[in-house]
């Protein structure tokens, strides 16, 4: 699979009353034609500023720092608004945690998709505007899609809201799918559906898809590799079964002991104690130090660099050092040598 995104060193931050808050800091990672990579962490750890920095979505107070992000070997980081909005749609597109969000709740469905398709083709006939229009609402599961398109969106349950979400993300084709957490305001029963569509859709369009979630079980049903994100930085990346099978970062371990097939009846699920770090003054070394049972006198130091497991498997971790004492993982994995 061909390279279409390849974000590096990339650091972004908010200006803000208490200081500069570094959302984002050295972020590097790339993404293949076709794929599905998750970015998984906590709340507040970066995945959704990641995202909106790629597109260029960020507010007044933020900025780029520093790092280059690279689409077909072109360096978009210093394009212009009016730059982005001729790629933005064309190239990626973002569905987006709620969708009443990104829903006009006073004008039909089927107009608001045909909005989209306009915005890059504004001379299409109108049959064939129509047609398009049905065709993607049939495409992301909406039935009787031509009775529905005149309805408007407090016509629609939850799950049918975030299927018309991702039409009108699909309207221009896009080569890439930025879905930020489009699971979490659905019940269970319907996130399986959502899930399964984006899968479906990844197939039969080959649209690359970067999915942020705090859900390990959201990640597991469809991502080929997953990005472990914690305090604004990847700390582990790998494939979906390297990362869930062998997970080689003390973080990476906190989160999957979090998950409930892990717990013992009887006994409370496991939760990482403390809290993450304020990113206004992050610490000098390891970010997850202060949390770790197995940190090590450095992490308190030095920030641990990046270090290779496999060819698609690393983790900055000091227990990955070969000077570091041997650790055997509290979950799945191999022993630390």
């Amino acid at each position: 699979m061909s390279e279409i995104l390849e974000v590096k060193n990339l650091c972004v931050s908010f200006d803000t009353p208490q200081g500069e808050l570094q959302a984002v800091r050295d972020v590097s990672f790339s993404l293949h034609e076709g794929e599905v990579l998750a970015i998984v962490g906590e709340s507040g750890c970066g995945k959704s500023v990641l995202c909106k920095s790629i597109m260029k979505l960020l507010n007044q107070d933020a900025h780029i720092k520093s790092g280059s992000i690279l689409v077909d070997g072109v360096d978009i980081t210093a394009y212009t608004e009016r730059e982005m909005q001729r790629i933005r749609g064309r190239l990626f597109s973002m569905v987006f945690q709620d969708p009443m969000t990104s829903l006009n709740p006073t004008i039909p469905i089927g107009k608001q998709i045909a909005e989209a398709i306009c915005v890059h083709e504004p001379k299409i006939p109108a049959p064939e505007l129509k047609k398009r229009v049905l065709e993607l609402m049939e495409l992301v599961g909406i039935d009787r899609a031509e009775e529905r398109s005149k309805l408007c969106p407090y016509h629609f349950s939850g799950g049918m809201r975030q299927r018309s979400v991702m039409a009108i993300a699909l309207a221009s084709n896009p080569r890439m799918l930025f879905a930020d957490e489009p699971t979490t305001a659905l019940d269970v029963t319907i996130q399986a559906q959502i899930l399964d569509l984006l899968r479906d859709i990844q197939k039969k369009l080959g649209t690359a898809t970067v999915l942020v979630s705090h859900d390990l079980g959201v990640v597991a049903r469809v991502a080929d590799r997953v990005a472990v994100m914690y305090a604004g930085k990847i700390v582990e990346i790998g494939t979906a079964e390297e990362i869930f099978y062998d997970p080689r970062h003390p973080y990476t371990w906190g989160l999957m002991r979090s998950l409930p097939a892990y717990a013992q009846q009887g006994q409370e699920l496991y939760t990482i104690p403390g809290m993450p770090p304020v990113l206004v003054d992050p610490p000098a070394g390891d970010a997850f130090a202060c949390r770790n049972e197995y940190a090590l006198a450095i992490d308190y130091e030095q920030m641990p660099p990046m270090f290779r497991i496999s060819d698609t498997h690393y983790a900055a971790t000091w227990l990955l050092d070969p000077r570091a004492p041997q650790i055997k993982p509290p979950i799945g994995g191999k022993a630390h040598a």
